[in-house]
């Protein structure tokens, strides 16, 4: 039996979180033009509670944000708990339309990993393809615009837990489709968060999937020398 790869097919909200998903979107529909960004962030809970506008009461960077961006013109879109589909139906609901940043950082897929009652399990495969996707949809709308696609960020505190071989397989599925298309660039930061033993501490992933201020600044760096922000 052939099944549908749920990481390519639209849908809005799935998951409960401590925000208000379509409040968020909307409030996105709002000010995007205002901002006019030069930079715009794609992504899931990593991206949305790094800081930045639509403004969060969640915060897990604190002042990281703008020591990150400073005045530069920045759209967050990400949403916590959201997968690949659910980008797609953002990016189809108007979110990404009129705009033609800079830069857009896109680090999404984590929880295509994780299977529940509203939404299976993906395998690398299909959430490569989700990715890939999401990179034509938005390179349609906006072709001058640089995309840094972001290898998923290891999870777990251990270096066997079972996340990271499937994390290991994304990335790896992800440098070699992106390698030739114009626009596009693999950033897989994942060995900067690790410690010399491949673990994870509690200091850079305070639950072992989320960024701590320490984390923040990891991937603040690789965004300043891939030149996405000058440094």
């Amino acid at each position: 039996m052939i099944m549908d790869n749920t990481a390519i097919i639209p849908v809005p909200k799935l998951e409960e979180d401590s925000y208000d998903w379509y409040v968020r979107h909307a409030e996105i529909l709002r000010i995007k033009g205002q901002i006019d960004p030069e930079i715009v962030m794609i992504g899931d809970s990593i991206t949305h509670f790094w800081g930045g506008e639509p403004d969060d009461p969640t915060k897990h960077g604190e002042n990281s944000w703008p020591e990150t961006f400073g005045d530069i013109p920045v759209l967050n879109m990400g949403f916590g708990w959201d997968r690949t589909q659910n980008v797609l139906w953002r990016l189809e609901n108007g979110e990404f339309d009129g705009l033609h940043p800079k830069s857009i950082v896109l680090n999404i897929g984590t929880n295509n990993l994780t299977g529940t009652e509203n939404a299976r399990e993906n395998t690398p495969e299909e959430i490569c393809e989700g990715i890939v996707t999401i990179c034509y949809k938005l390179y349609s709308m906006s072709p001058e615009s640089n995309i840094i696609v972001m290898g998923i960020f290891p999870r777990g505190e251990s270096f066997d837990d079972p996340f990271r071989k499937s994390i290991s397989a994304v990335n790896t599925l992800l440098a070699e489709n992106f390698m030739l298309i114009p626009n596009v660039t693999v950033l897989d930061i994942g060995e900067s968060f690790l410690e010399s033993d491949g673990n994870l501490s509690p200091e850079i992933m305070f639950d072992f999937v989320h960024l701590t201020p320490a984390g923040y600044a990891v991937w603040a760096k690789a965004l300043v020398d891939a030149g996405v922000i000058s440094g």
